[in-house]
């Protein structure tokens, strides 16, 4: 691995700055101070800026229960964000696997492998992510067929050009559905129950493929298993 691309990965540092900081002589490799931004190195050299060794911090996976008033985004605004419950180093490195809303609660993915956040999202996957749907009224048995059937079939919301990719309704309360997607549009969840003139006061995702909460209570965050990384 190429010593500005090294530093760039166990730094705050991007590669330019990463440049700079070695053409002023701040970096050493095996005690010998080094400028050529190209040099190669790997763990078993010992790597240091201004004095303080450097180790790679290699790709993470972490799940979170998100709790509500806090935003899937990098950058701050009025809200928390996700990445601000975690306490890993190199925060910034770490993105959301798709977003919930700021309102919405339950199980969000964080990663800085973006291939494994490409596989998790993208909808030719087909990784259902299921969501505890409370409505403000009930969905009353002579309707719930038919909504079932226009989830499977998908819907055309507003603004978009081709309809929504089949869903799975259930019912568990009159109040509280059941609604697995393979797919994250804009505000998809809600629009999709607006269209059938339901509206939703409260949403929660319970689990995003084979992963779900379990005992991870609000707020609660943990690393993946090699094996739950390795299922999507």
């Amino acid at each position: 691995m190429r010593l500005d691309r090294f530093l760039s990965e166990s730094t705050e540092l991007t590669r330019s700055l990463a440049k700079k900081a070695m053409h002023r002589g701040e970096v050493s490799v095996d005690g010998e101070v080094i400028k050529n931004p190209a040099t190669q190195v790997d763990e078993t050299r010992r790597v240091t800026w201004n004095g303080q060794p450097l180790a790679l911090v290699g790709l993470r996976y972490v799940m979170l229960h998100k709790p509500g008033g806090v935003e899937c985004t990098a950058r701050r605004t009025l809200y928390p964000r996700a990445i601000d419950l975690i306490e890993l180093p190199m925060l910034e490195r770490l993105q959301t696997v798709g977003r919930l809303d700021v309102d919405t609660t339950g199980l969000v993915l964080l990663t800085d492998d973006g291939q494994w956040s490409h596989r998790v999202t993208s909808p030719k996957r087909r990784c259902g992510k299921v969501y505890r749907v409370t409505l403000a009224d009930p969905l009353e048995d002579s309707a719930l067929d038919d909504a079932i059937a226009r989830f499977a079939e998908g819907l055309l919301l507003d603004g978009e050009e081709k309809p929504t990719r089949p869903a799975e309704l259930a019912m568990r309360e009159p109040t509280v559905a059941e609604l697995t997607l393979f797919e994250g549009k804009y505000h998809q969840v809600k629009r999709m129950f607006a269209a059938i003139g339901h509206h939703v006061v409260a949403l929660h995702r319970e689990s995003i493929g084979p992963l779900s909460l379990g005992e991870l209570a609000e707020g609660e965050w943990r690393e993946l298993s090699e094996e739950e990384v390795a299922a999507f």
